[in-house]
């Protein structure tokens, strides 16, 4: 997909990403601590019906489940000979998953080692990004990142190995703040300057507590804004477990006032479902957007 043909789509109107990946694959057996893309690679069914089910729900860019498949994270789990191997099986599954309805988006996380150099953190983005852009995914989406510095050798990654859109989004605190530091403002900046094609958020937060960041952002930054967050902030039950307890409902109105807020791509993270993509969907669609 060619950066033009990126900016052609935010144009004709708000654009309609996926849900959450990690919470959903749990609910289908994936236990706790274990490498999610090596998981998904063994249970290839339970990543096709949940995408399958993505697609009709009106998602327009389906992520590969490639999050956690950069070489440092790979490695923790003794599958670092593994990375490009998974990355390119994970997209495959993901373009039969799309059947040409929608766009696919190579994901990229953070390697949750920060403290490494910028050399290395290069090294290890390039090898993930180059295996994505071999196997065909349509654009770039660095995702959930907690600190400008990691963010941008990412992002330098991206350009280095092809012309694809890039998105960059992060984590952030209620007033904007990054968990490692330094705030999103400051980054987003950074990061068009570098040339992305959108920036924004994820994770994080419940859409309510995210409308004053959008506005923020909006004000920040000219590029389109990706806004992709919870499904509200869990609490923990008996079990161990977080349990996100805002409906669809309650979801897509409150996106819908990000919307109004700024942002052009829209979609869920942790605890949504494809029940929030339909909801947003009906939402966007009910009031022209």
């Amino acid at each position: 997909m060619k950066k033009q043909e990126f900016a052609e789509l935010i144009e004709k109107g708000v654009v309609i990403l996926d849900g959450a990946m990690g919470t959903n694959m749990m609910l289908r057996g994936m236990p706790k601590g274990v490498c999610t893309e090596q998981w998904i690679l063994e249970h290839p069914e339970e990543l096709l019906e949940l995408q399958r089910a993505y697609v009709a729900a009106g998602t327009q860019i389906l992520y590969a489940p490639t999050f956690g498949g950069n070489g440092l994270r790979m490695k923790s789990f003794g599958l670092g000979e593994k990375t490009e191997q998974y990355n390119k099986e994970l997209v495959t599954l993901t373009k039969q998953a799309a059947a040409g309805k929608c766009l696919v988006a190579g994901d990229v996380g953070p390697t949750n080692e920060p403290e490494q150099d910028y050399d290395t953190l290069y090294g290890v983005y390039m090898e993930q990004m180059k295996s994505l852009v071999d196997a065909g995914v349509d654009l770039l989406v660095i995702e959930t990142m907690y600190n400008m510095e990691e963010s941008m050798a990412a992002i330098d990654a991206a350009h280095a190995v092809g012309d694809l859109p890039v998105i960059c989004s992060m984590t952030v605190e209620a007033d904007g703040s990054l968990p490692l530091g330094g705030n999103l403002y400051e980054s987003a900046a950074a990061f068009e300057a570098m040339g992305v094609d959108a920036v924004g958020v994820n994770c994080s937060l419940g859409p309510d507590q995210l409308e004053a960041v959008v506005r923020s952002l909006h004000e920040t930054v000219q590029i389109p804004l990706i806004i992709k967050p919870n499904a509200g902030v869990p609490f923990i039950n008996d079990k161990g477990d977080a349990v996100y307890s805002m409906e669809p409902q309650q979801f897509a109105t409150h996106m819908l006032k990000l919307i109004e807020a700024g942002a052009s791509l829209v979609g869920g993270c942790c605890g949504t479902t494809p029940d929030y993509i339909r909801a947003l969907k009906e939402k966007i669609s009910e009031y022209g957007r």
